[in-house]
């Protein structure tokens, strides 16, 4: 069979907010081969990456993305890691284009695993799918009240792991403390408790280790993103002084070798990528097999709908050990009703993958009409894209 169609749906809240919430706009893939439909989903600025998907070429390594798929043979896996290459050869120096092909690589396993019957991780060479762990994501509270407020209801809703991100965090010690103690103390001792810096100390290991102290006493597992992604050598400057507090991060990684330099060069103990920006399931699951390679946790990172949840948790379905999934618990209604299927705690306070083709996830178009944002590229008077007929 031959990829027929490749199409991008913008959607969007109505408003949106000046906070670290991903689930305001969503970008969405459709491809369809032979009759079949599969979804995916890029975790990027909407606008942007159309642009990526359409824009004229400027030279042979500056190609618009779509020039690389449509038309394309898709029988078998080894297609979609050849379309995969393709892209990124012929896309090199258009940066965008690492966010695109995410979202298009994502769609191409679900439609694969729709033509063969097959669940998404059994394509990408795992016989089983184990359950993992949640934790319950979301922003720091504006008080440390309210910190622990949110970190109380995550464990009273059954989840056993809890991490609270952005927000205050990072811009005065004190308040920190005060928040990771009411966190731990919302959370209670039996359960996990990460934290997330969201990039706040830039590379400045001076201001990051002086929270080191108030995270060991409190047991936290991890401190996610204390810096930017490519500072790799704060981020093992910081790892050396961390002991019991493992350092996390791989979110902004683009493709797999980003999140290796992290693995190599950063010394984390936890690789978190986004199969919505490491350039898919393709990408992430090399991540995943690195990871298992050098004795490093893979942790899937999402913030946005169930469609991408699902996907984000393929790469690493069959890792027994590698139990922890981020999963967003304050998603905009964009993001949450996307889907008709929703990966749901079980009475163990886990998720498990639905076994079902593809990705398991049927969309829900209701939803994608009421948020769609109508949208039109023109060059030199040519239409290069609209928003298309769902």
């Amino acid at each position: 069979m031959k990829i027929d169609s490749l199409d991008f749906f913008y959607l969007s809240m109505p408003e949106v907010e000046d906070i670290g919430d991903g689930s305001q706009d969503a970008l969405l893939v459709r491809v369809t081969a032979g009759g079949y439909t599969g979804w995916g989903e890029c975790e990027a600025s909407p606008l942007t990456t159309i642009a990526a998907l359409v824009c004229p070429m400027s030279h042979s390594a500056c190609k618009p993305v779509v020039a690389s798929v449509l038309g394309e043979r898709l029988t078998q896996p080894s297609d979609i890691v050849r379309i995969h290459q393709k892209v990124r050869e012929n896309s090199m120096d258009l940066l965008q284009s690492d966010h695109a092909l995410s979202g298009v690589d994502i769609a191409l396993w679900d439609l694969l695993g729709k033509m063969c019957d097959e669940p998404v991780y059994h394509l990408l060479g795992y016989k089983h799918s184990y359950s993992k762990v949640p934790y319950a994501s979301f922003l720091f509270g504006d008080t440390p009240q309210e910190t622990f407020e949110k970190a109380k209801r995550a464990t009273q809703q059954g989840y056993k792991a809890v991490k609270c991100g952005w927000g205050p965090f990072g811009k005065n010690l004190q308040a920190d403390i005060e928040h990771v103690v009411a966190a731990r103390e919302g959370v209670g001792q039996e359960n996990v408790l990460l934290i997330d810096a969201g990039t706040v100390w830039g590379s400045d290991v001076e201001v990051a280790k002086s929270r080191l102290k108030i995270l060991q006493e409190q047991k936290v597992t991890w401190l996610e993103e204390p810096f930017h992604t490519s500072a790799l050598e704060a981020y093992r400057a910081l790892s050396n002084e961390s002991k019991t507090v493992k350092l996390a991060g791989g979110e902004g990684a683009h493709n797999e070798f980003m999140a290796y330099h992290l693995i190599d060069y950063g010394d984390v103990g936890f690789i978190q990528v986004d199969a919505g920006r490491v350039g898919g399931l393709t990408s992430a699951k090399r991540v995943a097999d690195y990871a298992f390679q050098k004795n490093v946790t893979y942790v899937n990172h999402t913030f946005t709908s169930h469609l991408a949840l699902s996907a984000s948790l393929q790469p690493y379905a069959g890792l027994e050990g590698h139990r922890l999934c981020e999963y967003p618990i304050e998603l905009k209604p964009l993001a949450y009703d996307l889907t008709n299927d929703h990966l749901e705690l079980n009475q163990g306070g886990e998720i498990c993958l639905p076994e079902k083709p593809g990705l398991g996830m049927e969309l829900n178009l209701e939803t994608i009409k009421k948020y769609l944002v109508q949208t039109q590229i023109i060059v030199n008077k040519k239409v290069l894209y609209e928003t298309p007929k769902l």
